[in-house]
């Protein structure tokens, strides 16, 4: 299982908005810079981030994004899940879809939630603090 870059860069957006927590309020520019991100994706995933109250965002004098809760209180899962939906390894443990052919005589079925849930569990146990730590 791979990450897409628009949910690796959304994870890297939020570990610098991180390390402004506390202080000033941060413009999507400044990420963009802070990361090296192009500001076009910085502000697409931004649009993301805010929409799924991951971050903050206000217009005008002292405007710009905080994080939508403490960083020790948004974790992996719910940054991966803010840009790309629920975390789903199998088309059939997505229940907007029932087109797998060997659903009548498929026997590891049955075992799949197990082991989305704790791919799941794993990716919410890393909060963004950790994240943004600098472990050079």
């Amino acid at each position: 299982m791979r990450l897409s870059s628009m949910a690796d860069y959304a994870v890297v957006i939020m570990s610098a908005a991180a390390r402004h927590c506390g202080g000033t309020r941060v413009s999507a520019g400044q990420l963009a810079e802070e990361t090296g991100l192009p500001a076009p994706t910085v502000q697409k995933l931004v649009s993301k981030l805010t929409a799924a109250g991951l971050m903050r965002s206000s217009r005008g004098v002292g405007g710009g994004l905080k994080l939508g809760r403490p960083p020790a209180a948004i974790t992996l899962a719910d940054i991966v899940e803010a840009v790309e939906g629920p975390i789903v390894l199998t088309a059939c443990l997505d229940e907007t879809k029932n087109d797998c052919t060997l659903e009548g005589c498929c026997h590891v079925r049955a075992h799949w939630p197990v082991v989305n849930a704790a791919l799941r569990g794993a990716l919410a146990g890393v909060p963004l603090t950790q994240l943004a730590e600098d472990i050079r």
